[in-house]
């Protein structure tokens, strides 16, 4: 430098680089945010240098989401300003994203939402667009499922092969950053939105921690392998894992939605030699004599019937239940259709206030039944989301099959009405 005059002239100013972000609408400009930047140091000779306070502009990239503004409250489609990602983050465009009972729970209240509005989606797959620094074993391009639970690897849970326990899952509901709850990563006008398990697969772009993502063969369809993210995996794990089917038994699947036809799947994988669905919905009975039921009924009353028609009179060796809006009186009903020391596995939620029940205690202690529950189905995502889409590669796993509807993110709300009438197994919305 020469003199102390214009020492700093050359670095005031407003950066005028614009993002140019592609979407539905095609190039947006990206969001700006002046911040006040004050700039010190001196001069080689010792001179100090004068304080010279500058502006910058920070840019985000916009997209477009799925949000709730209110609960009960229905998705609607705006526009979102989403970070860059930091270290231990990556940024995804999403391909495809399943509509799950869980995000509809956000939506009539029967989940609590941590953060107003709200960013919905937690099924989701997509290609990584950008990696934060220092962040290994990710690079821009990499296919990636989403796993709605994180996995830190190091707490209690994970080192014990118990990852859907994980520890991080118990910021689930802040719908911010694991370790700080007031650190988000999508914002509407400068405001901060909340992202469903950190994630929020019904942007078009999202900003998520590594700990949540898992890298997939490129050859695997990003459509089907979405749904490993959540409805297989807690599907299938709840026959596979928590009911632990055996070859040879009866297996009752209380609700054929996009959880219970999983579990259908994963009994039949598992060698029962029968296995009941339970729907009143005559095409979901339809769809699970095609993809591994042996037998359907209409309610659980039926179902029971036919199970103890096949074992002299005893009952299902295990019943699960993946009922949408779950209550203690279907729990009830299921526990009494297994047999003497069977067992009754509970994967659907209700009101998670509720804590109402129908259970025949003396069934439960005098016959001697398990009553257990199932979070993701007792899966280990690291390593059962690649394994299930090794299955669908060898055939074994149908996924094509469970897609009823692709929606476009701007009808997301016709994509739940239609789950709400019944009408999917599942519907996906495709980018």
């Amino acid at each position: 430098m020469n003199g102390r005059e214009g020492h700093l002239h050359g670095m005031e100013g407003v950066a005028e680089a614009v993002l140019q972000v592609q979407g539905r609408g095609g190039p947006r400009q990206a969001a700006r945010h002046e911040v006040a930047v004050v700039i010190s140091g001196a001069l080689l000779d010792g001179s100090a240098l004068v304080l010279t306070t500058g502006s910058m502009r920070k840019e985000r990239m916009l997209t477009r989401g799925a949000v709730l503004r209110e609960v009960p409250g229905r998705y609607e489609v705006v526009e979102l300003e989403v970070d860059d990602p930091r270290p231990g983050e990556i940024r995804v465009r999403m391909v495809a994203t399943g509509l799950c009972h869980s995000d509809d729970h956000h939506a009539t209240g029967d989940m609590r939402v941590g953060v107003l509005p709200f960013a919905g989606g937690h099924e989701g797959a997509g290609v990584v667009e950008s990696v934060g620094p220092g962040t290994p074993g990710f690079a821009a391009g990499d296919h990636v499922v989403f796993s709605f639970l994180p996995t830190c690897g190091r707490c209690r849970w994970c080192a014990t092969g118990h990852q859907n326990l994980c520890d991080l899952g118990a910021s689930l509901g802040t719908n911010a950053r694991w370790e700080d709850p007031t650190s988000f990563r999508l914002a509407q006008g400068g405001v901060p939105v909340g992202q469903m398990c950190g994630l929020s697969t019904f942007c078009e772009y999202t900003t998520v921690s590594v700990v949540s993502a898992i890298k997939i063969d490129p050859a695997i369809p990003l459509e089907v392998a979405c749904l490993t993210g959540c409805g297989v995996g807690t599907g299938w794990g709840a026959a596979v894992n928590s009911a632990d089917v055996r070859p040879g038994q009866v297996v009752i699947v209380m609700g054929i939605g996009g959880i219970g036809i999983n579990a259908v799947q994963g009994a039949a994988h598992a060698g029962a030699s029968a296995v009941i669905a339970v729907d009143p919905v005559e095409g979901k009975r339809e769809a699970a004599l095609h993809l591994g039921a042996t037998h359907a009924a209409a309610d659980i009353k039926e179902a029971t019937g036919m199970a103890r028609s096949m074992t002299n009179g005893q009952g299902a060796d295990a019943t699960i239940v993946t009922v949408g809006v779950t209550t203690g009186r279907h729990v009830g009903q299921a526990l009494k259709s297994v047999r003497k020391a069977g067992t009754c596995v509970v994967v659907g939620l209700g009101e998670t206030t509720s804590s109402d029940g129908d259970i025949p205690l003396t069934e439960l202690v005098l016959y001697q039944k398990r009553l257990q529950g199932s979070l993701f189905g007792a899966s280990a995502p690291t390593a059962d989301i690649p394994a299930q889409l090794e299955l669908y590669r060898e055939g074994r796993l149908k996924l094509d099959e469970l897609i009823t509807t692709r929606y476009a993110l701007d009808d997301i709300a016709v994509g739940f009405d239609d789950m709400h009438a019944g009408r999917n197994l599942r519907g996906i919305v495709v980018f």
